[in-house]
């Protein structure tokens, strides 16, 4: 993996030795420059989850992902600069949704291992860079109420996993909660949950193109055509393609250079075609 030039896509120069200082930088400069989005669902592509695949989509092709692409790129980065960074199977519970529990692997969850301060005597934390409008810096890994600018969150120990975890999102968040495995986990934990995420009429990635940037103030977040930024309520509608790209530059920092032109009209149409039938449903 090409460490200069991720860590360039960062805004950062020199990270420093591990620390927890320095994990919170690289934390909150990753969901603050790398974004979360599904374009190449929405072109019916199944792409390569392989962490160091992951790493190229951002080094190389200014791409960002979802949490296998997002967190995978993140866990090699950070153990190449000397971090002790464990995956765990993890489920995102939706809002009204029965808890899933972990089984499901439909999120890739990290920690971080060995960074002992006062806010984390075990020296355990949550890292996670691929829930859109999730944690902006990692959290001490123990039981306890954490605010982040607009946003509450809870860890607790899980209902659903023994030995495991529990994060419970702010209700004002897009998902209510993610349990995790305590036991570490592999890639083949997440291959065909991602086939199915990816490819599935029931997929929400399928179903609807979601781009999201997280800071320290909130989330921005394009959902079809709809841009809407954290507390704001007036969403402002996009229905020009060349505007809805320069939204995903200037805004979410993404500019797909692997897309060719033919690639954007496809992704435009249908996301402009599934933001017509949805307002079509709101005005039945």
């Amino acid at each position: 993996m090409d460490v200069d030039a991720y860590l360039r896509r960062l805004g950062i120069t020199d990270p420093g030795r591990p620390s927890v200082s320095a994990l919170r930088t690289l934390h909150k400069a990753h969901v603050e420059r790398i974004p979360y989005e599904a374009l190449d669902i929405q072109l019916g592509r199944i792409t390569s989850i392989d962490p160091h695949d992951s790493a190229a989509r951002i080094t190389e092709l200014g791409r960002g992902g979802y949490c296998y692409h997002l967190n995978g790129a993140l866990s090699l980065l950070l153990q190449e600069l000397g971090y002790e960074v464990v995956w765990h199977r993890a489920g995102v519970q939706t809002p009204g949704e029965e808890t899933p529990g972990s089984q499901r692997a439909n999120h890739l969850g990290l920690t971080v291992r060995n960074l002992p301060s006062p806010e984390s005597p075990s020296g355990d934390w949550l890292v996670d860079a691929g829930l859109g409008d999730g944690i902006h810096g990692p959290l001490p890994l123990r039981n306890g109420e954490y605010r982040e600018g607009p946003f509450r969150f809870r860890l607790r120990p899980s209902e659903t996993d023994p030995g495991g975890w529990r994060f419970d999102h702010d209700p004002g968040g897009s998902f209510a909660g993610i349990d995790f495995a305590p036991e570490p986990a592999t890639l083949a934990d997440f291959t065909d949950r991602h086939v199915y995420l990816s490819t599935s009429p029931e997929s929400g990635f399928v179903r609807t193109c979601v781009v999201q940037r997280r800071d320290a103030d909130g989330v921005d977040t394009m959902r079809g055509c709809t841009l809407l930024r954290t507390g704001d309520s007036t969403p402002r509608t996009i229905n020009d393609q060349a505007e809805w790209f320069a939204a995903l530059a200037d805004i979410f920092d993404l500019a797909p250079t692997d897309l060719t032109q033919p690639d954007r009209d496809a992704l435009w149409q249908r996301v402009r075609a599934t933001h017509e039938a949805w307002q079509a449903t709101r005005s039945a």
